[in-house]
């Protein structure tokens, strides 16, 4: 018998609420993995520069892309290739080291996204 109610097993650790296996096993990951890689938002990418947590360094963080993983890894290598510097992909976000909003609000309304430069 299967309990729905399981987030926690002290044997396995964290279950999954869905498929009621350990999130190590889960299939419901599985079958998801391919979907889009950040579903949620109003369809706005935002574009913003955050330096909390990086010694000062500035980063180009761009946020709200509704796009599946193999797309956003293609937009990321392209964004960091125009702004000829290095990047990565975080939880369905893209980042772009240094302050290159300007450049990537350009290429992205090009390519037909609508884009707001958010932050200050």
């Amino acid at each position: 018998m299967q309990n729905k109610n399981r987030v926690y097993s002290t044997e396995t650790g964290k279950i999954c609420p869905a498929c009621d296996s350990p999130l190590a096993n889960c299939q419901c990951a599985q079958r998801t993995a391919g979907a889009l890689a950040n579903s949620t938002g109003d369809g706005v990418v935002r574009i913003m520069r955050e330096t909390k947590g990086r010694k000062g360094a500035g980063v180009t963080v761009v946020r709200g892309l509704i796009v599946e993983q193999a797309e956003l890894k293609a937009i990321a290598k392209k964004l960091k290739q125009l702004c000829s510097c290095g990047g990565a992909i975080k939880d369905g976000t893209i980042e772009i080291q240094g302050d290159h909003r300007e450049k990537i609000k350009a290429h992205l309304i090009a390519a037909g996204h609508t884009v707001k430069i958010a932050g200050g």
